[in-house]
């Protein structure tokens, strides 16, 4: 059973909450759709300790506390300033690790304190789910929230071992998550129509595969759109497409569905598909406005470069216009796109998931949801309470 955030017992959450976010993103939507749990801890809890990631870092030097050899873009430190604005509220700036000061800081501290660890990442024992590196954290605060969804498919310390040693909740986002995506996973009003574009063709399976006999059109774009003509033996030329021989028998398999819509015709550019053609726009948004429901994940076309984004946009637009479906995206990509041109706002739910809305979809067990799963908060409580004694 997952303990909502929102249905709380405003005398749980007393004290210091353990707030995980997800800011790995260019610009900061996804620290905007998390707002609102930020407001509700600072009514309910004392003081919120953020703890994020940014990036894959390697060769991260760690001497005394704190970390070294990285790049300024990985750090946290411009999310702080960033956070700060949004919250009209000092957002103080942790760039180390040493975890005894920083506990000692966070108990001196004002109610309505709000502090930003550096990036989580930079320390081994995040990816690792160490559990020794885990108690480290749990220790600066009395319950914990994870809000990261779009990184809840992975097994960090932060996001899974945590919910051994602290009352855990799922924030208001969380929640947001698993009821718009369990809606259309479980009880879609037909006919169901995927858009599926993006790089990776192996990053699609799953969710293909699971929707295989319950989606009535996949509508493909992009890398996996020019692997499946490939497969099936037409010559993209220098397109991108996915080599990887596992996924490339996969896909061939998935190529013959016959629910796949492939591309009619496709925009070229120095012997590359670039975007979707004019017949297959036109196509694809007949089908889309018959559609009751439409998840859309990665664009359809390289909308890096403005004139190779006709296909993403007509698509976009043509969903929007079908009033009568529920509609999702998700992905960085899809969202920023979709962001761009004020097209997110018209969509039934925005999800702040990429890879963990598509394993979502497609039935997987996502490791910090089942993490909360397990954990109870009562029962963390009285753990707890043993530990800090011992």
């Amino acid at each position: 059973m997952i303990h909502f955030l929102r249905a709380a017992d405003p005398k749980l959450l007393r004290g210091t909450a353990l707030l995980r976010l997800d800011f790995n993103t260019q610009d900061d939507w996804r620290m905007k759709a998390v707002i609102p749990t930020i407001k509700l801890l600072l009514k309910t809890s004392g003081k919120i300790v953020i703890v994020s990631h940014r990036g894959r870092p390697e060769n991260i030097t760690i001497k005394n506390g704190a970390p070294s050899g990285f790049e300024k873009l990985l750090s946290l430190k411009k999310d702080a300033r960033e956070l700060t604005l949004l919250l009209n509220r000092k957002v103080i700036f942790v760039p180390h690790f040493r975890f005894a000061e920083i506990k000692k800081i966070v108990a001196v501290s004002p109610r309505g304190s709000v502090f930003l660890l550096e990036n989580l990442r930079f320390l081994k024992g995040e990816e690792k789910n160490d559990p020794r590196f885990v108690r480290q954290l749990a220790a600066l605060a009395d319950f914990y929230v994870n809000d990261a969804f779009a990184v809840s498919h992975r097994a960090n310390a932060s996001i899974a071992a945590i919910t051994e040693f602290l009352p855990s909740y799922a924030g208001l986002e969380l929640e947001k998550e698993i009821t718009f995506l369990g809606k259309a996973m479980r009880k879609p009003k037909h006919p169901m129509v995927f858009v599926i574009g993006g790089a990776k063709a192996a990053d699609k399976l799953g969710v293909i595969r699971y929707f295989k006999n319950k989606a009535d059109r996949f509508l493909l774009g992009g890398g996996p759109a020019n692997t499946a003509l490939g497969l099936r033996g037409f010559d993209v030329e220098q397109s991108l497409i996915d080599r990887d021989p596992k996924d490339r028998k996969e896909m061939k398999a998935i190529a013959r569905y016959k629910n796949i819509f492939l591309p009619e015709d496709c925009v070229w550019h120095r012997n590359a598909i670039v975007d979707l053609g004019e017949a297959t726009i036109k196509k694809f948004s007949r089908v889309i406005a018959g559609a009751k429901t439409i998840i859309w994940s990665g664009p359809l076309g390289m909308t890096d470069k403005k004139e190779y984004r006709h296909g993403s946009f007509s698509i976009a637009a043509a969903i929007v216009k079908n009033r009568k479906a529920f509609s999702v995206a998700g992905g960085g990509e899809t969202v920023k796109f979709l962001k761009d041109y004020g097209f997110d706002k018209k969509f039934g739910f925005i999800s702040t998931g990429g890879g963990a809305m598509l394993d979502f979809l497609a039935g997987e067990k996502l490791s910090g949801i089942e993490a909360l799963r397990r954990s109870g908060a009562s029962k963390k409580i009285t753990i707890r309470k043993r530990e800090m004694s011992d």
